[in-house]
């Protein structure tokens, strides 16, 4: 197994083998997390708010035009959603008896 040597302001060099491995180049995100025996280093993709709200607004649409046409006021859909999450809840709740 490498070593890895940790250098001025914490920094370190990964293994060619690694960064090869997970795609990580320069730039590239890592969480860390303190684990039992050490640190795990993990992968992470991190993007822009305004690219996600974008994005977000892109597949909003594309489902929003899939929908059927409805007669039904924005609330009247909501309250629908309401009561079909309670009767979801309801029909598949543990049976405590």
């Amino acid at each position: 197994m490498p070593l890895v040597k940790v250098r001025r302001a914490g920094q370190i060099t990964l293994p060619v083998e690694l960064r090869e491995q997970f795609s990580l180049e320069e730039g590239s995100y890592l969480e860390a997390e303190a684990c039992q025996g050490g640190i795990l280093l993990k992968p992470m993709t991190v993007i822009e708010r305004t690219q996600a709200r974008q994005e977000l607004r892109e597949l909003l649409d594309r489902v929003h035009a899939q929908q059927p046409p409805t007669d039904q006021t924005p609330l009247e859909q909501e309250e629908e959603i309401a009561q079909m999450i309670k009767d979801f809840r309801r029909d598949h709740a543990p049976d405590h008896s």
